[in-house]
């Protein structure tokens, strides 16, 4: 096994060649991961082992806090700012022996799917430029797909870690609310927002779960309760594990590459031992709504000052779609919160009778940049399947299932019960053993490949 300051070197050299073109990182901050691989490999010379994420190389979003680096949020309305402090998260990884390689961009605002970051470029999707890599974090997913780093930590209001996630052919995992702190992390909504680790394989999001998820008693949403155990036994398989396959909704108007490759995984863990159950999940159409109307009316009562001075400081395009929030009333918004009261205690009986629940991350495959294409639109159908879980506070996992005739990557989503991450990356574990589609890298890649073994054979 290579030495930390290796990789990162060999990391450092993809980020060179690949981010001018593909715009994965706001900011490198290669000296302090120099700096830190250095302390690693010291520590692994004195035989001591530093935790679960020893030598991991992690990219972190650009609107999680990063001692001493800029934190602007993909947006000039924070241009300049420098993070005085760690997020709890990022701190939690340092403890878990992680190297921090910089700051990965995003949407602006973490505010759309097209991961159009006004500070630091488009970010473009790895296996096709010109077509978007899904957002908000879209940077930290394709920093984990072009292998600059090992993973990387994207938030999740309505889908920006699963969408990119399954945009870019790599696993994203939205937590449960309140088993991460969100404390340092410019927001969204606040009662939506989570923040979620993104990695090629599914027991390096475990992992990375283990280390970040834990009770932070300044955080309002944070809830005091212990990661589950079972965590750590996700490779024990999943004979019993009752998966429910929606037949109305979540496949609804699917690309048919995208339904062929999620049936498939539906069709490998039966045969694994999982066991499918058919099953009906009324109101998932108006959750997408009314999550709609708390993401918008939240982040225009954040933003209201930005708002009231005009698109300046915020690019046109988010301007235009984060203003329509001003048009929900406060009426709306009530309405939006009974739903979502009624949708979880809907959502609790079907946990009752499934582990999880299978459907495609998005309908379809990543769709092209394109100036003209509205962002409002282009958000809600990538959004379609997963602002339903995220309005309830479900943990969610997008794993890479296949790739279209023209090579583009398609996503599966898992949804689970409230704190059940453990049946989720069981699946995923179960799904990953049997498939490669993980492995596969985009052809942008192909030239750098050189240490790529090295890169995920990180020592822990």
């Amino acid at each position: 096994m290579s030495s930390a300051t290796a990789r990162v070197d060999a990391g450092l050299a993809r980020i060179a060649a690949l981010n001018p073109r593909f715009r994965a990182f706001a900011t490198v901050d290669a000296e302090g991961a120099r700096t830190r691989a250095a302390e690693v490999d010291a520590a692994s010379r004195d035989g001591r082992w530093l935790g679960l994420l020893h030598g991991m190389t992690v990219a972190i979003k650009d609107n999680i806090d990063l001692t001493g680096l800029p934190a602007a949020s993909g947006s000039r309305l924070f241009a300049g700012r420098i993070a005085p402090s760690d997020a709890p998260v990022v701190a939690r990884l340092r403890e878990a022996g992680a190297i921090m390689v910089g700051k990965a961009a995003m949407m602006e605002l973490a505010f759309g799917v097209r991961s159009l970051d006004a500070v630091a470029g488009q970010c473009r999707n790895p296996w096709d430029p010109a077509r978007v890599p899904g957002g908000s974090s879209g940077g930290s997913a394709i920093a984990v797909a072009l292998d600059l780093v090992d993973a990387a930590l994207g938030t999740d209001t309505g889908g920006s870690v699963r969408v990119p996630a399954g945009f870019c052919g790599v696993v994203g995992l939205r937590p449960t609310i309140g088993l991460v702190s969100n404390r340092g992390v410019l927001p969204v909504s606040v009662s939506l927002d989570t923040v979620g680790p993104i990695a090629r394989r599914v027991e390096d999001v475990a992992r990375i779960l283990l280390a970040i998820a834990a009770h932070d008693p300044e955080d309002p949403f944070s809830v005091d309760r212990a990661p589950d155990p079972s965590l750590l036994r996700i490779t024990e398989g999943v004979k019993g594990l009752r998966i429910g396959v929606p037949r109305n909704f979540y496949f609804d108007d699917v690309d048919a590459e995208t339904a062929d490759a999620v049936h498939s995984v539906a069709d490998m863990l039966t045969r694994a031992g999982a066991r499918l159950v058919d099953i009906k999940l009324e109101g998932a159409a108006e959750a997408h709504g009314h999550a709609t109307t708390i993401i918008y009316c939240d982040a225009c009562a954040l933003h209201a000052k930005a708002l009231d001075a005009g698109p300046g400081n915020i690019s046109a395009p988010v301007f235009e779609r984060m203003i329509k929030g001003r048009n929900r009333s406060g009426i709306d918004y009530a309405a939006a919160l009974r739903f979502r009261e009624a949708w979880t205690l809907r959502l609790r009986d079907v946990f009752r009778r499934v582990d999880a629940l299978l459907c495609p991350t998005s309908p379809y495959p990543a769709p092209p940049i394109e100036e003209n294409v509205h962002l409002e639109e282009v958000t809600r159908h990538a959004t379609r399947f997963t602002y339903g879980g995220a309005l309830a506070g479900l943990p969610g996992l997008s794993l890479p299932c296949g790739f279209t005739r023209s090579g583009l990557p398609i996503g599966a989503l898992l949804e689970g019960a409230w704190w059940r991450e453990a049946d989720l990356l069981r699946l995923g574990k179960a799904w990953q053993d049997r498939t490669d589609w993980h492995l596969r890298v985009p052809p942008a890649h192909a030239d750098t490949l050189a240490g790529r073994s090295a890169t995920t054979a990180f020592a822990g």
